[in-house]
């Protein structure tokens, strides 16, 4: 067995790789994969009991699921016989070189490290960046994966949610304020305008019609004499942010067929032309 154990696969310089130190180093990484499981299994069940987010949850498991992993590259150097402290020393040129190179992702590496510390980014986070509406879906040490509303995964280096600004809409509270706008005719009773878009507001089953979860219930705004109508503002909260332009959408339906069902008419813009004759 012994001798099975020692038995060398690889040498060069001095360095020798065995049986032995090859089995060690599996059994130690299938190790540390089960007990980052129940590290993590462990973890969820305590920040389950104290409220804390899923954002939140999975900043911290990744940043302890890193910083074992580089412990554990560290000590399999170690067991082949490469120091990391004379690697990092024969090397140093070479990783001048490389910082020059790479400096874009170790900028979103250290980007990544805020990002998990800070939590101003979590997962399940509504963001808009650079005019892009998305849900954050993963947030990993170089890069997050956002799902825009559209569909489609956009694959964000992390640098951009340091460096640019970012409209978190989840980051205070789980519901929003947004606002659909309506002109109607000028003569139309504007208490009756005002009554059938809170209706309207009112009976959809995604908007809040009370005070709960950092928002209250709907209210209109008279905000102004247009040239052709009246024009009004609808306001209402909701906590799904990431298809609110649904919410928009039915609303607008409803406010047409209530708008024909009680004779408010939504106006056009006119001009009147007069025409001189010499």
């Amino acid at each position: 067995m012994n001798h099975f154990l020692d038995y060398t696969l690889l040498e060069w310089e001095g360095y020798k790789l065995t049986t032995g130190t090859t089995a060690t180093i599996i059994l130690l990484v299938i190790a540390v994969r089960i007990g980052l499981y129940f590290i993590m299994r462990l973890l969820f069940a305590v920040f389950d009991r104290k409220g804390v987010d899923l954002g939140r949850k999975q900043a911290i498991y990744l940043l302890i699921k890193y910083f074992t992993w580089i412990v554990v590259a560290v000590a399999c150097l170690e067991m082949v016989g490469i120091h990391v402290t004379i690697l990092i020393a024969g090397s140093a040129a070479l990783l001048v070189g490389l910082g020059l190179g790479l400096q874009q992702i170790f900028q979103d590496l250290v980007s990544g490290i805020f990002i998990l510390i800070e939590g101003t980014i979590k997962v399940n986070d509504v963001i808009e960046l650079d005019g892009m509406v998305g849900k954050i879906l993963h947030v990993n040490l170089r890069t997050s994966k956002v799902l825009t509303r559209d569909g489609i995964m956009i694959i964000v280096p992390n640098h951009k949610f340091i460096v640019e600004k970012i409209t978190n809409w989840t980051h205070n509270s789980k519901s929003t304020r947004f606002k659909v706008e309506v002109g109607v005719a000028y003569g139309s009773d504007v208490d009756k305008v005002k009554s059938i878009l809170l209706h309207c507001a009112e009976t959809h089953h995604q908007i809040i019609t009370e005070q709960v979860q950092g928002g209250h219930g709907p209210f209109v705004r008279f905000t102004d004499f247009g040239d052709s109508a009246l024009k009004f503002e609808l306001f209402f909260w909701t906590t799904d942010i990431f298809r609110v332009e649904y919410i928009k959408s039915d609303l607008r339906f409803a406010i047409d067929k209530q708008f024909r069902e009680n004779g408010v008419t939504i106006p056009f813009p006119q001009r009147d032309v007069h025409i001189r004759t010499t």
